[in-house]
């Protein structure tokens, strides 16, 4: 019998960019270009720094373009560009019920194996695909949070399938690779639990950089275990407990189910910071005039960000505790008028205004709003003043959710918003157009550009 990794890298290896429809295919370059102002937007970030020296320390073949400038191996340009990807805490997101991940997260080590094969922009399109079908299905069928494993667990099936596509692996090849992926790099939630460090941000870009090892060693004859997901003390019996998944039947369209974040926050909070800026607008008030804040939200957004059971959202004294708060991402929105990376700078996050106002904000869960997530984001915002008004809001959605999808226009203005510090505007549209029209050039193309990045500001 066939097992089911062999299943799911025959799946891998079929994929291609013409089985891809005209809807994902759009929304895949949305995300791409969304990924890519995420990335310029955290050039300089201090952990990023941190990472830049090491890989500089450490050295390697300079066969992969990192953005900002410089080659080094495959594996480190996984980690590098993945986590500039990740940094900001700002790319795009999958909900399903049991688990929320950042498939975007995927696209530094496709870039870095679709470099190093000299693929086309076709293929390195198909190849990301193939890495968004996996880890949403595998969240879909498989979600691992509530066993105390963190989202990137899924993610090295992911990395590994999107790895081996983009070296246009055989199946042999690709299940040993996403064999030893998945097999070896199991992660824990307390990554995104209790007081929040750096590791936050780089645990998946660890992730993208270990399974993007394990898939070059895969390639030159590396063999993992055949059973990673049905076998005795695998995937299946360890951890994600039973669960079918067809890949004879699967297509490359999940990409389309995703959202794209309309403020530099945890995705779960976009909806909230949508309603509170609208009553903002809507009501003129200003924040020494607000006695006090409740939202209610459903269980996800009140266990991850409000207070729940993954820890206490009011002691806020890093960006990464800042940007999964969101008492203080409300605080924030309400002071500055927005929510972009300027809101985590240090100053910011430890000023008494936004401490003091951080605390007036309660969250609460609701039954009948966990009930309609995820095929909705709800939430219901109370706001009191002092002088006794009560301003309300209650939404759905926001602008970016599946049910109101970003448009190419809109990622381009986020692009260059992220951007504008770290390119002139002459690079930013060989940028938008290389991504635009990747499908037709090579990926040299896009990588050379991306090497320019930071020595061509204005």
């Amino acid at each position: 019998m066939r097992t089911r990794v062999e299943e799911m890298a025959d799946f891998v290896c079929r994929s291609s960019y013409d089985r891809l429809s005209a809807a994902a295919r759009e929304q895949l370059k949305i995300r791409f270009l969304d990924a890519l102002g995420c990335a310029i937007g955290a050039l300089g970030a201090p952990p990023i720094e941190l990472l830049r020296a090491q890989i500089e320390d450490f050295g390697g073949t300079g066969l992969c373009g990192l953005i900002g400038g410089g080659r080094t191996a495959p594996d480190r340009a996984a980690f590098y560009n993945s986590a500039l990807v990740r940094y900001l805490d700002f790319n795009d997101s999958y909900l399903a019920v049991g688990e929320t991940c950042h498939p975007s997260d995927n696209l530094g080590a496709v870039l870095a194996a679709a470099e190093y094969a000299g693929t086309s922009g076709k293929d390195c399109l198909a190849a990301l695909a193939v890495a968004y079908q996996v880890q949403c299905r595998l969240s879909d069928v498989a979600p691992v949070r509530a066993k105390g494993f963190d989202h990137t667990t899924q993610g090295a099936y992911a990395v590994a399938a999107g790895v081996s596509r983009a070296l246009g692996m055989d199946p042999v090849r690709t299940a040993n690779a996403i064999a030893i992926g998945g097999t070896a790099f199991n992660s824990l939630r307390v990554t995104r639990t209790g007081a929040l460090s750096n590791w936050k941000g780089l645990a998946y870009p660890n992730t993208a950089f270990a399974a993007t090892h394990a898939a070059f060693l895969a390639m030159r004859g590396v063999t993992g275990p055949a059973e990673v997901f049905e076998g005795n003390k695998g995937f299946m019996e360890s951890i994600a407990g039973h669960f079918e998944l067809d890949w004879s039947t699967e297509d490359l369209e999940r990409v389309t189910h995703t959202v794209v974040k309309k403020y530099n926050a945890e995705v779960h909070s976009q909806s909230t910071l949508e309603g509170v800026l609208e009553l903002k607008r809507e009501h003129r008030f200003e924040a020494p005039e607000i006695d006090k804040i409740e939202v209610q939200t459903f269980d996800v957004a009140y266990n991850i960000i409000g207070g729940g059971e993954e820890g206490d959202k009011r002691r806020v004294e890093t960006k990464e505790q800042a940007d999964h708060s969101l008492p203080y991402m409300v605080a924030v929105a309400l002071l500055d008028g927005q929510v972009m990376p300027v809101q985590y700078l240090p100053a910011r996050v430890s000023a008494p205004d936004v401490q003091d106002l951080l605390r007036k904000v309660t969250i609460r869960p609701f039954a009948e709003l966990s009930r309609r997530f995820p095929a909705e984001m709800p939430c219901r915002i109370t706001i009191t003043l002092g002088n006794g008004a009560l301003l309300t809001k209650e939404k759905a959605d926001y602008e970016g959710f599946s049910s109101r999808p970003t448009r190419w226009d809109s990622v381009v203005e986020k692009f260059r918003s992220l951007a504008g510090e770290r390119t002139s505007r002459p690079l930013q549209d060989a940028i938008v157009e290389a991504v635009a029209k990747l499908q037709d050039v090579e990926l040299s193309v896009l990588v050379r550009l991306l090497a320019q990045v930071a020595s061509n500001c204005t």
